[in-house]
């Protein structure tokens, strides 16, 4: 399990990252990396933001959660055209989405066997495979 993330650590996390440790930021990234690893939508983040007494706009959230992906401390995962996750994990890996709850879930990258890549395109070369797998209760 991760463990907890202070405020120190998370002002040297977007340090070190290129960013700038704005009290909008910090809010936000205490949020997202202060309790370990996570998948989490930008309307999730603007709940959590505003339960805790922040006060921002939607705006703010999706422009600092793209902020964080270009600096590299969140990956994008496009789990179908309505829902965005923001996956504190940038390490390659796969996951379970759950279609009951939208809840996801990590499958180590070592957990999904993918062959018979297609060859890319002239000039091209394959950068990774993301596979979402996705599950139900529904009988």
């Amino acid at each position: 399990m991760t463990r907890e993330k202070s405020t120190a650590d998370i002002r040297d996390l977007l340090q070190r990252a290129g960013l700038r440790a704005t009290r909008q930021r910090m809010g936000l990234a205490e949020l997202i990396f202060g309790a370990g690893e996570r998948h989490l939508t930008a309307e999730e983040l603007y709940a959590e933001a505003i339960n805790a007494g922040m006060r921002l706009s939607q705006t703010t959230v999706y422009n600092t959660l793209h902020q964080f992906t270009e600096a590299g401390l969140l990956r994008e995962i496009l789990a179908d055209p309505r829902r965005i996750y923001f996956d504190t994990n940038v390490h390659p890996h796969h996951h379970f989405l759950d279609e009951d709850t939208g809840e996801m879930e990590d499958i180590p990258a070592d957990g999904v066997a993918v062959g018979a890549l297609p060859t890319p395109p002239s000039g091209k070369s394959i950068e990774g495979v993301d596979v979402i797998v996705r599950v139900s209760s529904r009988a």
